[in-house]
């Protein structure tokens, strides 16, 4: 009752200041306008970085003549300017980028999308001009690309997207310069209109001592609302996206091998090699379908490590597939209730996505050879797989009635033979003011699991033949079993209210989010239920002039977490304070003092009280990232304190450190280097000493072709006598190289050649041993139509 009613107090709050405040407006003409020339006739521009086809005389000049970072709207310390025209079917842009000392030019041929730090210029483009999504388009002095999308809803930006458009930069006496060509075929807008009127900024990150952001126009900070911020630009007469239709043949060959190692046996090979087809057709410029038969949803590039050791919850790893990426915005809320890696494997897949006016619309579906999802908990969560087809569908609708106010609906389904999940949620986002927002988003779900599928998590043919009452260690029941021993259908729901107020120099936010017992989001990532949090926090900002640090931000928050039958899970503190300076650097620190619970004393009992110790701990963190020469940036990331020794709940202390170095050895050759350390102490002496190293090292050979060595290798050192209820191995080991050949003549048309391995060691393996092993090939080619 109290965090209703302090809810309806904000709400007040914010409705009082939205009468006295000034609406917030998507991109306007007050800020920076622009008008766009179109060119009638056939345009023939070969995009060379030249600049100097007779197309380029009829193009509009502007001046990108603002800082806006770190300094705060003051005249731009570098001149750059932009030239822009458009053809019926192209928008084409130049930049002139000009350097007092262009040999201190940062420019590197990389592959697309990792150019970050280097010179750069680029663009932002908000075609239905509603400060909703935008698209960006950013490239460095080779004209090596990067493009993303910016989502006003969710805050985040989303390189994953790629989309098919041609760049090409040189160096010059004076600086740099680049030539851009944007097919129209790129974009969701309405054509309707005789002349498109788009939400624009033009930047240019000019990275020196500090990182200089340049852009024809100012930006208010005491704005929480970057899209709003837009200026415009208007033209594009007649625009059409043209026939917009893509086909994209595939070819996957690949020869895997794998053999037990323990002891040594023989190699199996299995050989595999597969035909596919995706369609993407843009409908209308507004409607984009997108399909695929027989898909290759391989993992070409492999995940970054990571450190399962003392976690009780499952790991994310982010979606990296074309076809599961274009428009993925267009599904997105303020909660992950739809993470597509849940769909491993299908045979088939169908996206369609629209946007009329102030409706949005997507829909996605997909078949996959297995039925993949996470069995969340309170305090613990894991992957359940059911070997059975499933059908796998998403759709979700949007109403932006105003540029203050959004609300929508989404809809998710999972079912196999004996099992189902469906969920229907709604979500509203509202901002009275510029520096007031206000989320809140409810879902339900339906779920039925099939018979006795608790089984497979208690390590035993029959969970019921185990005793009702069993202490840590003595009891193959765990929360698993508990949370999907389920007769029947089951249903529950979850909802997550937000608010923020953020100025320019200070904010507040605060949180509440309840999800239910029986909640499951099985197309998302969702990996907690059964509890209630709450969350307050803020903090100041500070932008020192003349100074090595150009903004310093204090801040914490309090929490606190419920189950949903009101028994504490956690509590918890946290004071932080940030810098941004000189050599690019980043540095913020921390200290947490929180209480929590461990594991439960008699896992067959779902209950709380009574049956878990609570932990008191005080932890500290330390993370920093700076750039201390052009062709090198240091990263480390560390916390040490007090923690909890999940394997026998009881206290430990934890100590983690993990360095990271990008090294530019050349224009052409780079090489990430990240080593994690981890350890975890008990009064006994050490529980466990675990290290990651990963190393990545990516020749670019041309701006289409490169060559990637990348090798992840784990190492978890244990003392089987400090565990009370298990007898792990002293010793883990695995080691995974990957050697791969790219050309990319575009995003999807590609040729992969490469090679895997894998190799394990344990108690029972001396050393490490060999035990899988794949040679693979992709080519595909984009014919646009």
């Amino acid at each position: 009752m109290i965090v209703i009613n302090y809810f309806r107090a904000l709400f007040a709050v914010s409705l009082i200041s939205s009468l006295l405040s000034p609406c917030v407006y998507a991109g306007s003409s007050q800020q920076f306008h622009l008008d766009i020339p179109t060119i009638d006739e056939e345009v023939d521009v070969d995009v060379d970085g030249d600049i100097n086809e007779p197309a380029w005389q009829h193009a509009a000049q502007v001046m990108l003549q603002y800082e806006t970072s770190p300094a705060e709207n003051t005249a731009a310390p570098v001149n750059t300017y932009a030239k822009v025209f458009a053809s019926n079917t192209s928008l084409y842009l130049a930049f002139i980028a000009h350097d007092p000392a262009p040999e201190n030019i940062r420019a590197n041929l990389r592959e697309r999308d990792n150019a970050w730090g280097d010179d750069m210029v680029g663009i932002k483009l908000d075609t239905f001009n509603n400060a909703r999504l935008a698209y960006q388009f950013f490239i460095n002095a080779y004209g090596v690309q990067s493009d993303s999308i910016e989502n006003e809803l969710t805050g985040q930006e989303s390189d994953a997207w790629d989309g098919i458009w041609y760049s090409r930069g040189k160096i010059t006496d004076q600086g740099y310069q680049v030539e851009v060509q944007l097919p129209l075929r790129l974009f969701n807008f309405d054509d309707r209109h005789s002349v498109q009127t788009w939400g624009i900024e033009l930047v240019r990150f000019y990275p020196r001592n500090e990182t200089h952001r340049l852009s024809t126009h100012q930006i208010d900070r005491n704005v929480s609302c970057q899209l709003c911020q837009l200026g415009t630009a208007s033209g594009l007469a007649g625009a059409t996206q043209g026939k917009d239709l893509q086909l994209t043949p595939s070819l996957v060959a690949n020869q895997n091998s794998q053999r037990d190692v323990a002891p040594t046996g023989p190699w199996t090979d299995d050989t595999n090699v597969e035909a596919g087809l995706d369609l993407r057709w843009g409908i209308t410029p507004t409607t984009l379908l997108n399909a695929t038969i027989n898909p290759d949803f391989s993992q070409v590039e492999a995940d970054a490590g990571q450190l399962d050791v003392n976690n009780t919850f499952a790991l994310f790893f982010p979606e990296k597939r074309a076809f599961f990426l274009d428009n993925k915005d267009y599904f997105d809320t303020q909660l992950d209730l739809l993470h597509t890696r849940n769909i491993g494997s299908p045979d088939y897949g169908v996206k369609l996505t629209s946007k009329t006016d102030d409706h949005t619309f997507a829909v996605l579906a997909a078949n996959d050879i297995q039925s993949q999802f996470l069995v969340p908990g309170n305090l613990s969560s894991d992957i359940a797989v059911i070997e059975d087809t499933s059908h796998n569908v998403a759709s979700r609708y949007r109403f932006d009635p105003s540029k203050q106010f959004s609300v929508g609906g989404l809809l998710t389904l999972k079912q196999a033979d004996d099992y189902h999940n469906y969920l229907l949620s709604g979500d509203i986002k509202y901002q009275p003011t510029k520096q007031d927002t206000f989320t809140a988003q409810y879902a339900h779900s339906v779920t039925q699991y099939p018979d006795e599928f608790f089984n497979q998590f208690c390590g035993s043919d029959d969970c019921a033949q185990v005793a009702d009452d069993c202490d840590i260690g003595e009891c193959e029941i765990n929360e698993r079993v508990l949370r999907t021993q389920k007769d029947g259908e089951f249903n529950d729901g979850m909802y997550n209210i937000a608010y923020e107020h953020q100025r320019r120099n200070w904010y507040v936010s605060s949180q509440y989010e309840s999800i239910g017992r029986d909640f499951r989001a099985d197309l998302g990532f969702i990996d907690k239920v059964d509890l209630a949090k709450f969350v307050v926090g803020g903090g100041y900002t500070w932008y020192p002039d003349e100074h090595f640090f150009n903004r310093i931000e204090l801040g914490g928050d309090w929490d606190i977490t419920h189950s949903q039958h009101h028994e504490r899970l956690e509590q918890e503190t946290e004071l932080f304070i940030e810098f941004e300076g000189g050599l690019q650097s980043y540095i913020a620190a921390g200290i947490i003092e929180r209480e929590r619970v461990g594991r439960r004393h008699d896992p067959s009992d779902i209950a709380i009280n009574g049956n878990t110790t609570m932990f008191e701990e005080t932890l500290g963190w330390f993370y920093t990232n700076f750039t201390p020469m052009g062709s090198l940036k240091l990263e480390l990331d560390m916390y040490f304190g007090d923690d909890i020794d999940y394997a026998n709940n009881r206290p430990a202390s934890v100590n983690m450190f993990n360095p990271g170095v990008e090294w530019k050895i050349t224009e052409s050759l780079v090489l990430d280097i990240s080593h994690r350390y981890q350890t975890l102490d008990v009064d006994d002496g050490r529980l466990f000493t675990a290290n990651l190293s990963d190393l990545r090292l990516n020749w670019q050979l041309t701006l289409n072709s490169f060559i990637r060595l990348s090798s992840v290798y784990t190492r978890i050192e244990r003392d089987p006598s400090l565990y009370l209820y298990q007898n792990p191995n002293s010793l883990y080991e695995d080691l995974g190289n990957e050697l791969l050949y790219g050309y990319k003549l575009n995003p999807q048309s590609v040729f992969y050649l490469g090679y895997s391995d894998a190799f394990v060691a344990n108690d029972d393996i001396d050393s490490l041993t060999q035990n899988d092993k794949t040679f693979f090939m992709k080519m595909s080619y984009a014919w646009l139509l």
